[in-house]
């Protein structure tokens, strides 16, 4: 089975990957280096070019093909939720848990990453994060099957949580 990443980019899904595949011997898979990796393309790049609609296409292929595989932990990218199917690929042989935080402790996690194009058009940063996480919210916590509310915990602490949580499950 696999553990599966989900929340709003800042919620600290890469690095608790990284500890939970160090701690369980697992492999940890980012899914937006893999899109990157099939695309051949940066993020911002393939957005450009094929639009949202587009980027998310890939997201698909890849959520399908890394729940084709075991024992690895999956850092999903944020938007994974958008998609039903998605989730329903993911969760057939994964423990999906949703990192949340606060727009404020998201904000200011990310608020000097470059890496990612915007999602609503000419917000102002805190702003978008808001629109999008109001939109988002319910997508991921119906998807979830546990939380982990990653305020105010370090990458460790919140990797220890789900940790339990998985030992308790």
């Amino acid at each position: 089975m696999n553990i599966v990443l989900i929340g709003y980019r800042g919620t600290g899904k890469s690095a608790v990957g990284q500890i939970l595949a160090e701690r369980l011997n697992r492999e940890c898979v980012s899914m937006d280096a893999r899109i990157v990796e099939k695309a051949g393309a940066p993020i911002p790049q393939i957005v450009e070019q094929r639009g949202w609609p587009g980027f998310r296409d890939i997201e698909t292929e890849v959520a399908q093909e890394l729940a084709a595989q075991d024992n690895l932990i999956i850092d999903a990218g944020g938007g994974v939720i958008e998609r039903p199917e998605n989730i329903e690929a993911l969760r057939n042989n994964g423990a999906i848990i949703w990192l949340q935080a606060s727009v404020a402790t998201i904000v200011s996690r990310i608020e000097a990453d470059t890496q990612r194009p915007s999602l609503t058009g000419a917000k102002s940063f805190t702003d978008e994060v808001t629109e999008v996480l109001e939109r988002r919210t319910p997508l991921y916590q119906a998807a979830a099957q546990y939380t982990v509310d990653t305020d105010a915990l370090t990458p460790e602490q919140v990797a220890e949580k789900a940790t339990g949580i998985l030992d308790g499950a």
